[in-house]
């Protein structure tokens, strides 16, 4: 489980909207921002905020009739997920910023959490786990 959430790849329309909505709302942070002019591709890392390990790769649909599948790439539905040690801190910041929660927060065995959407459609967790689960350690 914890290597499949070390790096995930989504599909974004427009590289400049989706880094700007990473880094500015959701304090992701810039890793890498390479342009390869041979193949006319920009390659965009970003990591959420106090990760050391995971990852996420931004890549630009190479065809317009690619755009309907964004959210739904690999087969299936890709399951995103923000952690925090604050969760109530970042839910007010994330509203006070206009980011619509689709499920309002919840208390689950693993801990709380509340799912909201990106400019894209993908679902996404914000989740502060509970101490004792395997994640824990990794948004501390």
């Amino acid at each position: 489980m914890l290597q499949s959430l070390v790096h995930v790849a989504i599909v974004v329309k427009d590289y400049d909207e989706a880094i700007e909505f990473y880094t500015k709302k959701l304090h992701f942070t810039l890793v890498e921002d390479t342009y390869q002019p041979e193949q006319d591709k920009r390659w965009v890392v970003i990591a959420p905020p106090g990760s050391t390990g995971c990852t996420l790769l931004l890549a630009k649909a190479s065809k317009p009739e690619q755009e309907p599948f964004i959210g739904n790439q690999a087969g299936g539905r890709i399951y995103l997920f923000l952690g925090t040690d604050d969760f109530w801190r970042d839910y007010e910041e994330m509203n006070s910023k206009g980011i619509v929660f689709v499920r309002e927060p919840k208390e689950q065995p693993y801990g709380i959490v509340a799912v909201f959407k990106d400019l894209y459609g993908n679902l996404w967790d914000l989740v502060q786990f509970k101490e004792g689960h395997p994640m824990f350690s990794r948004v501390k």
